[in-house]
């Protein structure tokens, strides 16, 4: 059963404020990490790890109307927003993501487990700590939006072109066909160039199109987050579609999947309940920013989950 209507209403600039960060070292980086506050605090909180090419505030709307039932967080991830932006490519592979999340974890809940929400990168990089075993005990649960594991991926491409069915290899093909532009970010100087010469400055209008808004937020680090976040694609891609890892989750796994994201199939997490014993899926009639155009619904969707024997 699909979950949610779809529709193209307006939609305008968040009004919620993003609150005073605190800032987490980890190494010779600094994590922006944002708190709001709860008329619940003796609950595990929840933290929220954004995608690309966006910052912490993407989350804004959604962390308010969550932070009425729990603690919320989110973080500016590495390269984002106003945390440090390393120089090498190394510094952006999932395995020092991951030491990210758990610093951040560490900060704002040492005591208690967490639970996950991830949008775009921000779930493709919190599953590598999801399946993890340092982090037992510390997850208790992750909602993953439009951002699949990469080993998972990896093997299910693999699997699909080794297939004699003719629907494996259009799945395999299809999800590639959506994925155009991570070919292009493997090229040096274009990207980088093309995000500082005229994507930054127009991409509000980019997610208006893609998401039928009338009014995308305008983020003052969007051109700097667009540069920086492309080495998230050329540090991990390849290394782990073409050799990827078994990797398991043992803890309660929501997936939200937004039929109408132009980046993501749905055919990419067919095959996750080898991987995922506890699996929830959530289909939704929607585009990719969800954090953006439903924030009631994404809100409402991962507080019942929590609340749910699955979590």
């Amino acid at each position: 059963m699909c979950t949610g209507q779809f529709s193209d209403q307006p939609m305008t600039e968040p009004k919620a404020p993003l609150p005073n960060h605190r800032q987490v070292a980890r190494g010779n980086v600094t994590l922006a990490v944002y708190a709001w506050p709860s008329p619940k605090p003796e609950a595990d909180p929840v933290i929220l790890i954004h995608g690309y090419p966006d910052s912490a505030q993407v989350w804004r709307e959604t962390a308010e109307r969550l932070a009425e039932h729990r603690p919320v967080f989110a973080y500016d991830v590495r390269g984002a927003g106003a945390s440090s932006a390393p120089k090498a490519l190394r510094d952006y592979r999932l395995e020092v993501l991951s030491e990210d999340l758990l610093a951040v974890i560490q900060a704002v809940s040492p005591r208690r487990p967490v639970h996950l929400v991830g949008h775009d990168w921000g779930s493709i990089q919190t599953w590598e700590s999801v399946c993890s075993p340092r982090f037992e005990g510390r997850i208790a649960s992750f909602t993953s939006i439009s951002g699949p594991c990469l080993d998972h991926v990896g093997h299910w491409m693999r699997a699909g072109l080794l297939s004699a069915d003719p629907r494996r290899w259009a799945d395999v093909f299809g999800q590639l066909a959506h994925s155009w532009y991570i070919g292009l970010f493997q090229v040096p100087l274009i990207a980088p160039m093309a995000w500082r010469v005229a994507v930054g400055r127009q991409w509000p209008r980019v997610v208006e199109r893609l998401e039928g808004m009338a009014e995308a937020p305008r983020f003052a680090t969007q051109t700097r987050d667009g540069v920086n976040g492309i080495a998230l694609y050329r540090a991990n891609m390849r290394r782990r579609l073409l050799a990827p890892q078994r990797r398991t989750a043992a803890i309660p796994v929501q997936l939200v999947t937004p039929r109408y994201d132009p980046f993501v199939t749905e055919a990419l997490t067919d095959s996750l309940a080898g991987w995922v014993p506890h699996v929830r899926r959530v289909p939704v009639y929607a585009g990719h920013w969800l954090p953006l155009t439903r924030p009631d619904f994404l809100a409402s969707t991962v507080e019942a989950f929590i609340a749910s024997d699955a979590a």
